[in-house]
């Protein structure tokens, strides 16, 4: 039965018109250092080649490109959010944001308050824009500055309340009624308690426990799953929704995770954040593939039980019973299906919860395909495979610090010297 909802608000950051990346931290005393030939670049790290006939499809489909096009996009999305990391660190409190655009996200976009940042950006093959307010503001104004709204006179009312700077926001009237994805039909499904439907997120361990990331407004602590086949299948071990959206589920012997999407077709490689403005796919036991673009990062979306913080919005569709899928960028890991709007007949939006805060609070490792060989024996230092790191974050490994460029979660292979689009020397 479909779950409704009667009222709905967005909120998201937005400046000098355009959406920004939420998430890139760094210090201005990093210096942006040349990437030595010998190491391998961002698309080759993420592994983009990789992506499955199936996930390249859906980019045919719904994003208009040539299956050249779409391989050369999510190389170039790769190689962007490397790029717009070390230029975060680099540009400090400047830093106003990044975002790609384009058929193939050819060009990079990085904005900066100081106009005298703009050669430096420009030296990394992007394009600069100058804007009246860093991201740093921006986020103290608790990231709120487009607020979407059934009756605008609600969200000002919102806006004077929280006492956020009318001259840093803009309103638009949001037609829009998100509500989670509950419905039930045939797909890559599990149930819940013998009735309603969700798709798996991402499958994981914890220790020798296997199981899988999902929805948190698919079921609650103790509530039992079966299969698409109506096997036992497992228990909800935790639960958080409205808030956040996530939960995980512990399987039992009967079930083995594995490093794929839909079958064994899509590998997870990492969980490395996409762009603003990259391309990003989702796998539904619904509706199957389908794929959009990255809109805004670190939104909010209020439903009839309350409001989830945290989100990313999302111009792919969905439906009932998609709840809780994977939302995956080229091989990396990027969400669970929260709930959105519309249908994948007339198009929509959805907001998906990021997985890798659902990896952190449940001490969860993503299930991924065998990863580089890594430096042989203990260098020493405070980097450890299974953490997750967000941008911003600083290790040592081997005697030398180094600095997160992209939040993701760590794993064999991904040692900090051996991934310069993940890890800068600090």
């Amino acid at each position: 039965m479909l779950h409704r909802h009667a009222r709905a608000a967005c909120a998201a950051v937005a400046a000098a018109g355009a959406l920004l990346v939420a998430g890139l931290s760094g210090s201005a005393s990093a210096g942006v250092r040349p990437v030595p030939p010998t190491v391998p670049g961002a698309a080759q790290t993420l592994r983009t080649a990789d992506a499955p006939p199936a996930l390249l499809h859906a980019m045919r489909r719904d994003l208009g490109l040539s299956l050249p096009q779409a391989r050369l996009r999510l190389a170039n999305e790769a190689e962007a959010g490397a790029t717009a990391g070390r230029l975060r660190a680099a540009l400090g409190r400047h830093f106003a944001g990044a975002w790609v655009r384009g058929p193939e996200s050819g060009t990079l976009t990085v904005a900066t308050t100081d106009a005298r940042d703009v050669a430096a950006i420009r030296a990394r093959g992007a394009r600069a824009v100058v804007v009246r307010h860093s991201l740093a503001s921006l986020d103290a104004a608790k990231a709120t500055l487009v607020v979407q709204a059934v009756r605008p006179a609600a969200a000002a009312r919102l806006l004077a309340a929280a006492g956020v700077d009318r001259a840093l926001v803009r309103t638009s009237k949001f037609a829009e009624r998100p509500r989670p994805l509950y419905d039930l039909r045939g797909g890559d499904a599990y149930y819940i308690d013998g009735s309603t439907r969700c798709s798996i997120g991402f499958p994981v361990t914890r220790g020798s426990q296997q199981g899988f990331a999902s929805a948190g407004h698919c079921g609650r602590a103790g509530s039992t799953t079966t299969g698409s086949n109506r096997v036992p299948q497992g228990t909800f071990q935790a639960s958080v929704f409205p808030g956040n959206d996530m939960s995980w589920v512990a399987t039992n012997g009967n079930w083995t995770a594995t490093p794929y999407v839909n079958g064994s077709s899509a590998q997870v490689t990492g969980s490395t954040q996409a762009t603003v403005g990259a391309s990003v796919c989702r796998s539904g036991s619904t509706t199957g593939w389908h794929c959009g673009t990255v809109q805004q990062l670190n939104a909010s979306v209020t439903y009839q039980e309350g409001t989830v913080s945290g989100v990313t919005r999302t111009s792919v569709c969905a439906e009932p019973g998609d709840s809780g899928g994977s939302f995956i960028s080229g091989s990396q890991a990027q969400g669970v299906t929260s709930g959105g709007t519309g249908d994948c007949t007339s198009g929509g939006t959805t907001y998906f919860q990021p997985v890798n805060p659902i990896l952190q609070a449940y001490g969860l490792t993503l299930k991924t395909t065998t990863g580089g060989p890594g430096d042989p024996g203990d260098p020493g230092g405070t980097w450890s495979a299974g953490t997750v790191y967000q941008a911003g974050d600083t290790v040592t490994y081997g005697g030398a610090a180094y600095r997160c460029l992209q939040g993701h979660q760590a794993q064999p292979g991904w040692e900090p010297p051996n991934v310069p689009a993940l890890w800068q020397r600090a």
